[in-house]
């Protein structure tokens, strides 16, 4: 991530790295959307074994600056990083390439999953494997945000407002998901005037990373269609802190306002989700596909993921400048809290959505294994899933 006026000293720039084949990316940045089961911490993993170990192809330092960067910005950190690590080995060609042989595979996985899922009349074993693996959503959504409190409690700068961002975002998740977009903003905007207050800085014009979201918020409108891509746009470009910020901005859209899905339906989307390869975002996909099929569900994915393509595209050269720019970064101590808070409060409206007694149980079980003995989010939502076919098959009225 080199470029002119970058402030390391020649010889900490990292060289340049060698060139490598379309046809090399395409398979490596495909083999690892297949294989990739487990959100970002494991898809990052996989592309820092192919990328710095195993291939050398980037310096280490290089890399760990661009995860920075990727958690910096709005949208999938993960997806914005294996477009990043392609684009730096072929240019756009490359990103190109890389990020759609990573996003695809699980696109099909999903969209074939969503079609069994939300058919007319899945057999009773599908939908007890959906009951079980959705009950376990919200305990999935309490882990996601307490694997995130950690480094952000760190990285606070007063103790009071990262409690109240994150109070704030909570209650935003819980009570008007809708909304959420705004909350999110709101805290950054408001941690970036309170630093810019207490250090002086300079009068700037508002930075991107704020006003470019204001500037697209209901820019759609109209058509299911046009309302799918409104939803797949908020998911892939306002959404700040991964994953499970998006699911109280989809759940408030796609079963209370839109009503493509039921709230057990969507339960199902978020559990599919989470146990098929490749990105988290895939979700949408879900979405798109039960408010218009095929088509709704491939344009939702491209919408969301587009953000994503465009933000390295037009700002890899950049992606030094961001790391240290104090904006970014002060928008994030606000806004990064609440997104966390969001991940929690996202839990209240998920539980709520169960409707069958027994999925209390399996929530609990899911809590246990997430929380008490560690176990991991696709083994607790594949045994979930078990426990559903389980008690459908077996208990008559488990269902009705």
């Amino acid at each position: 991530m080199s470029g002119p006026g970058d402030p390391r000293a020649p010889d900490e720039i990292p060289p340049e790295p060698p060139r490598v084949s379309l046809a090399t990316v395409a398979r490596e940045w495909g083999r690892i959307g297949c294989i990739g089961f487990g959100g970002p911490p494991t898809h990052i993993k996989l592309l820092r074994d192919l990328c710095v170990q195993r291939r050398g192809w980037l310096d280490a330092t290089e890399f760990e600056d661009a995860i920075a960067v990727c958690n910096l910005l709005p949208g999938p950190a993960s997806t914005q990083l294996a477009i990043w690590c392609a684009w730096r080995l072929r240019g756009r060609p490359g990103a190109l390439t890389g990020g759609v042989a990573f996003i695809v595979p699980g696109l099909i996985v999903i969209l074939g999953l969503a079609a069994l899922f939300l058919g007319q009349s899945p057999p009773l074993w599908v939908l007890g494997a959906g009951a079980g693996a959705g009950a376990a959503v919200p305990a999935v959504a309490i882990h996601a945000g307490a694997g995130l409190v950690g480094a952000s409690w760190q990285r606070r700068q007063r103790t009071a407002r990262w409690l109240a961002y994150l109070i704030a975002g909570g209650a935003a998740a819980a009570t008007i998901g809708a909304w959420l977009v705004l909350a999110l903003l709101a805290c950054g905007a408001i941690e970036l005037a309170a630093q810019a207050a207490a250090g002086g800085w300079p009068s700037a014009r508002r930075p991107a990373i704020v006003t470019a979201p204001l500037l697209a918020a209901g820019a759609i409108g109209g058509g299911v269609l046009l309302s799918v891509a409104w939803v797949a746009f908020k998911v892939g470009a306002l959404s700040y802190g991964g994953g499970f910020v998006i699911i109280p901005l989809m759940q408030a859209d796609a079963v209370s306002h839109y009503h493509w899905m039921t709230g057990g339906q969507f339960l199902n989307a978020v559990a599919l989700g989470q146990i098929t390869p490749g990105p988290v975002v895939q979700t949408v996909a879900v979405v798109g596909y039960a408010a218009a099929g095929l088509a709704g569900g491939i344009l939702a994915s491209v919408v969301a993921f587009t953000p994503s393509f465009a933000f390295v595209l037009l700002g890899a050269r950049r992606f030094d400048q961001i790391r240290s720019d104090r904006r970014a970064r002060g928008f994030l101590d606000g806004a990064g809290p609440a997104a966390i808070g969001a991940i929690f409060g996202s839990a209240i409206p998920l539980a709520r959505a169960l409707t069958h007694p027994w999925q209390y149980a399996v929530l609990g079980g899911a809590l246990v294994l997430l929380l008490g003995l560690r176990r991991g989010v696709v083994v607790t939502l594949l045994g979930a899933g078990a426990a559903g076919v389980i008690v459908a098959l077996t208990v008559t009225s488990a269902l009705r």
